[in-house]
This record gives structure tokens, sequence and C-alpha cells, in this order.
């Protein structure tokens, strides 16, 4: 989380998401966009362990059978 704060770019790209990761790198160089392109790396980060949690809970449904 403070890797998306300091670094948005390069926590998006380290997450997977590469455009995004560029696109945010390009946002933070400047000192204005640093704030938004931070508030997008966090807001991608929270997203990404949602939809991890979001597998985890189908996949242990499916193997109870109830899916």
């Amino acid at each position: 989380m403070l890797l998306a704060i300091l670094l948005p770019g390069i926590s998006m790209i380290l997450n997977g998401h590469i455009l995004k990761g560029i696109v945010c790198g390009i946002l933070h160089l400047t000192l204005i966009g640093w704030i938004p392109a931070a508030i997008w790396a966090v807001a991608s980060h929270s997203e990404d362990l949602a939809e991890k949690r979001h597998r985890e809970t189908l996949e242990l449904l499916a193997r109870q059978g109830r899916v």
C-alpha cells in the first residue's frame, strides 16, 4: 500500500496492470498529478484485493457444491 502511494506507476505495473501503470507513471511525473495518481493506484490495489477475495470465495463455494 505504501508503494502505491509513493510510486503509483510502479505499484500498478507490479500488480499486472502495465498500461495503467505507464499512464499512472506519466501522471505521477507532474506535481499536481501525483495525488490523483496515488489515489488511483490505491483504489486499483484495493480492487485487486477484493477481486482476489471474491475468487477465493467462489472456489470455496464450488468445493462445497453450492455453486
